[in-house]
């Protein structure tokens, strides 16, 4: 684009609006794309314009609504609706429930090109339906198209896309609680309503729920009544005692663990692996008692479909650490990010 007197640009195109304040009036009195006339000349030197912007031929510029509307297309989502373009941006929101993934070193790559900025909530993250999710602009009223096609050329070349929406799925649960004095009754079970209402957040279905005396075959025999369950959820004997054998039983049923203990708290003991089709999860006791634990950090992504890794516990390190604040806001906090 380029500046010029309002006088020599009649038969040219603004590039952008053109705001007036007057007589109780604020907005655009001359919208981008129009094409300035004799006629416009006096009322542009009315609201304090003496030049203005104009397109140049073949300058290879693209303006800020048709860069942030192809950057749009970049980090659409599945189950994501965008408004916009407004003042230069698109903002995406989530139409449906789910878990928030984002390529970082992708994005990071895209926003150090030069005048684009891709900002979004942060990867990992649980959103609700109408959640903002991200939004795109560029700095400028105007930039080189070439920046606009380099980011194009690396989301094209790229084998993850750079944004994903994954809807939660509705699993099937079983639940195994173990443990002696609950089984004897000596003392009332607090987890299964707490493991009740997590699951059910995510639209999971509670299959069974069986107790367990502090008995590997007992244990054995839960597991093998749940094999046609999407998620088994263990409770008790998940510490480092001789007599805790969750573990154990999980480990003797052939599973592939993943990772028993985490770099975070509350819930360090945390184990999670796999058992044919089931993913199994042996929850520390910190789970009935305390709002938030690692088990509210790893359910978003199994009920996402996502297979854990190692690293992806080995990263909660950074964050891992729960600020116990009087009222829990998570996931809007520091806990529980990788």
């Amino acid at each position: 684009m380029k500046k010029i007197k309002v006088e020599d640009a009649i038969g040219m195109t603004l590039c952008h609006d053109i705001t007036a304040i007057r007589d109780g009036f604020k907005g655009a009195a001359f919208k981008r794309g129009h094409v300035i006339t004799e006629e416009d000349v006096e009322n542009l030197k009315d609201i304090g314009k003496r030049h203005v912007f104009v397109w140049e031929e073949n300058a290879g510029e693209i303006h800020e609504e048709d860069a942030a509307i192809r950057l749009s297309r970049l980090c659409a989502v599945e189950g994501g609706k965008y408004t916009g373009p407004s003042e230069g941006k698109m903002v995406q929101t989530a139409a449906v429930r789910g878990l928030f993934r984002v390529n970082v070193p992708l994005q990071r790559a895209i926003n150090s090109i030069g005048d684009i900025t891709i900002s979004s909530i942060p990867d990992h993250y649980p959103v609700e339906v109408g959640q903002r999710l991200a939004s795109m602009r560029i700095i400028p009223l105007v930039t080189q198209e070439s920046q606009i096609l380099e980011a194009e050329r690396l989301c094209a070349e790229s084998e993850e896309p750079l944004m994903q929406l994954l809807p939660y799925r509705a699993l099937k649960v079983g639940i195994i609680i173990t443990g002696s004095e609950i089984y004897t009754g000596r003392i009332p079970d607090k987890f299964e309503p707490v493991l009740r209402k997590k699951v059910a957040q995510y639209g999971g279905e509670v299959i069974g729920v069986t107790f367990c005396d502090d008995d590997l075959s007992m244990l054995d025999n839960a597991l093998k009544t749940y094999a046609d369950a999407d998620l088994i959820l263990m409770t008790g004997g998940m510490s480092v005692d001789p007599d805790d054998l969750t573990p154990t039983a999980i480990r003797n049923a052939g599973a592939n663990i993943i990772t028993y203990g985490m770099p975070s708290q509350p819930g360090n003991m945390l184990l999670v692996g796999y058992l044919g089709k089931s993913t199994v999860v042996g929850v520390p006791g910190a789970a009935a008692k305390l709002p938030t634990t690692t088990l509210d950090v790893v359910l978003p992504q199994i009920f996402a479909g996502i297979p854990f890794t190692k690293e992806d516990f080995i990263r909660l390190g950074d964050g891992g650490f729960c600020q116990s604040c009087d009222a829990c806001h998570w996931p809007n906090c520091t806990f529980g990010r990788y």
